[in-house]
Parts: structure tokens; sequence; C-alpha cells
């Protein structure tokens, strides 16, 4: 699986010089927890970084800054981290391990930008692998034990069974 796969291709973008303010109305409207910061230039529209929900509030929130008068881009800080779409799942998670992100730009063959990967996004793939791999193990198992065993165990022809006290759980016994 790569992460083209997976990736979110829904990006929402802000233009560097909007407000945090307009940033975070942003998030709320759209429902996304990063936005990727654009410029343009007489070259096109160019990203130059990616702002989280968590860099408003611990960069401006818990910092006191005015989030109305201050652009987008004093926000923007560090460098890009991307990933080309066929990149696999494992070199995404190192990735983001490497880099200490939790969300990775997906590019396409002209390094244009394709979606964005979160690690949510990483953890649902890998779950949803590991329940069709577990689901597989367990019909293998069922598949077997049907085909191998009878209904009932017995000796020459009669069935073994067990006293009823048995059926009782120790500590219901000394009551």
């Amino acid at each position: 699986m790569d992460v083209s796969s997976i990736c979110q291709r829904d990006v929402v973008t802000i233009d560097r010089d909007m407000n945090l303010q307009d940033a975070a109305r942003r998030m709320r409207d759209e429902h996304v927890g990063a936005l990727v910061v654009t410029a343009a230039d007489s070259s096109g529209t160019t990203v130059i970084g990616v702002v989280t929900d968590r860099d408003l509030t611990i960069e401006v929130l818990a910092q006191g800054h005015d989030s109305a008068s201050r652009p987008i881009s004093k926000l923007v800080s560090g460098r890009l981290v991307a990933v080309p779409s066929e990149a696999t799942l494992s070199d995404a998670i190192a990735a983001m391990e490497s880099e200490g992100v939790r969300r990775l730009l997906v590019t396409g063959p002209h390094r244009e930008l394709v979606g964005i990967v979160s690690i949510d996004d990483l953890i649902e793939a890998w779950a949803s692998d590991m329940t069709s791999l577990a689901q597989s193990l367990r019909k293998s198992r069922e598949r077997e034990a049907k085909a191998a065993l009878p209904a009932s165990l017995s000796v020459d022809g009669v069935p073994l069974t067990l006293p009823y006290e048995a059926l009782i759980p120790a500590w219901q016994r000394a009551h």
C-alpha cells in the first residue's frame, strides 16, 4: 500500500497574508486540523508551509499573541516535509519520525501537491490491515478445526462427559 491510497486529497489552503484568526476560522469551517500555507507570485502559487491547530494553540493562544493582527506567515517555520505519492506507509512513518512531524505533504511526479497524510491516516490504515490479517488467521483456524475435529470427543463411540460440578467455577462451590 502506498501513501497515495490513504492521503487526504481535499487539502485546505490559506494565503500567507491571512491572519491567524482567519486560519482558526478556516480550520473550524472546513473541519481540518491543518492548513497548507501558500504564497502567490508572478510564477504561480507555491506551498511555503503547514500550520496546525496545535501550532495555533501552543504558539499563539498560549503566548497571548493577537491572532487578528498577526499574519499566518509568522507562524510558518521550519522546512516543508513531503513524501512522493508512491512512498510506502513505512516510508511515511520513518519520515514523520525523523522529522518530528505528525503530517506530511504528498507530492506527485512533478513535485506538485496531491494530498496530505496524517499520523491518524497511517494508524487507521495499519489498523485496517491488522484487522484483515487477524480475520484471515481466525478463518484459517476455524476451517482447520472444522475439518480436523469431530463435533464432540468420544471413546469407542461413547461421548466423553464431565460431571456437572466441573462446569461451576471453584469460587461458587465454596458457598
